[in-house]
């Protein structure tokens, strides 16, 4: 199953423990430091092999990039042939491709944890460089000396996985907007964005019909709350639309194709069931399913559409009471399955008016479903505020007041408990949001709220 050969699966075993600092080939023998690991790694990994180390043979694979504020772009690669000097003449290029051409400005190689700046590196060094501006993975760095007439030939590149979710980025326009976050303004969304792409070779964006709104595509949910999430703990405030996937034509065929993902769950056994339910709702494919060793643990393994997986997880952490552990991971694009996918199957709470939610409104709505802001919280017309029990959505008053009258009510003496609210990460807020639904995302909170733009699919009726 994994494709191992018989010389892999004959490896050797070292017993080290990271937080003493001791390592050794039996665990009641441990030496005092971790050489016997280290020895290990020498006597079982062979040493780089090159065929030559003439410097006209210079040959390394980009295949990572990263981005420095004084450097610039710089590209990232292990020598395969040859070796490179600091202010050599350098050229990248992939076959077919015509050559960009560039001096080294500055060499380095990777020490420990950070990065050593060297004026030589030879074959087998993992190195970093600065000196070409468009520099792409899958380049192939070669010597341009002699205007590169005794060049090795470029490597076969290596491809660059494509965007399979997009979501749209823009300004914060709710009426709460401008109380927290300190970059606020389109020009410094649209400038962070395209900063990103220096370093985040797989995002892509795009310019949209509002001047205040981007297309923002990447590998994945999880690839795009990252950058979501890191835009906010820097001070921005931004207003998220929900997730879609994206659909491509089969150059053959001219069949709509959408991505699936290969998804491997480990869960005890009495919650399977659970689980292989909210994978066919989704119209997911079970390709393997087993038990592992003798800890009661079930392993289910699905093809599952990208559409099916958003907002899959949290369903599924809620079927197995928090145990189920998912892995996920791009598989192909596929022919588009016809129809809508199930996503949630229960409509959301709505402000009714503008205000702060106070205890006595609270007591009204919360038997109407799970309220998701607490006692105190502003909240808007429009803002969603929690989970309806039942399909559809409702409006309801959390910010009215009790009447103050001198007159006795029969039931003074009556008190309700208000429930605690519950809290919504940002993945849990991507995952919760429809179609018609923005997300509002400032430093320190998150709020949904219907797209005023689309209008509701569903009337709420007043409480």
């Amino acid at each position: 199953e994994l494709g191992a050969t018989d010389e892999q699966t004959d490896f050797k075993v070292v017993y080290a423990s990271g937080i003493q600092g001791k390592a050794g080939d039996e665990p009641d023998d441990l030496k005092e430091d971790l050489g016997p690991l280290f020895d290990a790694i020498l006597e079982g990994i062979p040493a780089p092999k090159c065929d030559t180390k003439e410097p006209e043979t210079l040959q390394a694979l980009i295949s990572n990039i990263d981005y420095n504020e004084f450097k610039g772009k710089m590209g990232i690669a292990r020598i395969t042939n040859g070796y490179i000097k600091a202010g050599q003449a350098i050229a990248l290029q992939q076959p077919g491709m015509k050559k960009k051409t560039g001096r080294v400005s500055k060499l380095f190689v990777f020490d420990n944890l950070g990065q050593k700046e060297v004026e030589e590196a030879g074959a087998g060094d993992i190195i970093m460089f600065a000196g070409i501006d468009d520099i792409e993975i899958g380049d192939t760095l070669i010597t341009n000396e002699n205007n590169g007439n005794d060049a090795a030939e470029p490597l076969p590149p290596i491809a660059v996985e494509q965007p399979t979710v997009r979501m749209t980025i823009g300004v914060n326009k709710s009426p709460l907007a401008g109380r927290e976050g300190k970059f606020l303004t389109s020009r410094m969304i649209r400038d962070r964005l395209f900063k990103e792409l220096d370093r985040n070779v797989a995002l892509n964006v795009e310019e949209t019909e509002s001047a205040d709104r981007y297309m923002v595509s990447g590998r994945g949910q999880l690839h795009l709350t990252v950058l979501i999430e890191t835009m906010r703990r820097e001070g921005f405030e931004l207003e998220v639309g929900p997730p879609t996937v994206i659909y491509k034509d089969n150059e053959e065929t001219g069949a709509k194709e959408e991505p699936w993902e290969s998804v491997e769950v480990r869960v005890p056994e009495e919650y399977v069931g659970g689980v292989v339910d909210l994978f066919n709702m989704r119209k997911g494919e079970l390709q393997d399913m087993g038990i592992e060793g003798d800890e009661g643990m079930s392993i289910v393994k699905y093809l599952v559409p990208t559409r099916g997986m958003l907002g899959l997880r949290s369903a599924m952490l809620s079927a197995s009471r928090g145990t189920a552990i998912i892995d996920s991971v791009f598989d192909s694009y596929r022919p588009a399955i016809k129809g809508a996918i199930q996503a949630r199957d229960k409509g959301s709470l709505l402000s009714f008016a503008d205000g702060s939610i106070t205890s006595f409104g609270m007591e009204g709505a919360q038997t109407r479903g799970k309220l998701m802001s607490g006692v105190g919280a502003d909240v808007y017309k429009g803002m969603i505020i929690g989970i309806h029990q039942r399909p559809g959505d409702l409006e309801v008053n959390v910010c009215k007041t009790k009447a103050l009258t001198n007159m006795r009510s029969a039931t003074k003496g009556i008190t309700t408990g208000i429930t605690a609210p519950i809290e919504m990460s940002l993945d849990a807020c991507v995952e919760y949001i429809a179609a018609d639904e923005l997300l509002e995302i400032t430093p320190t909170q998150f709020r949904m709220a219907k797209n005023p733009e689309m209008g509701k699919k569903s009337k709420g009726r007043g409480m």
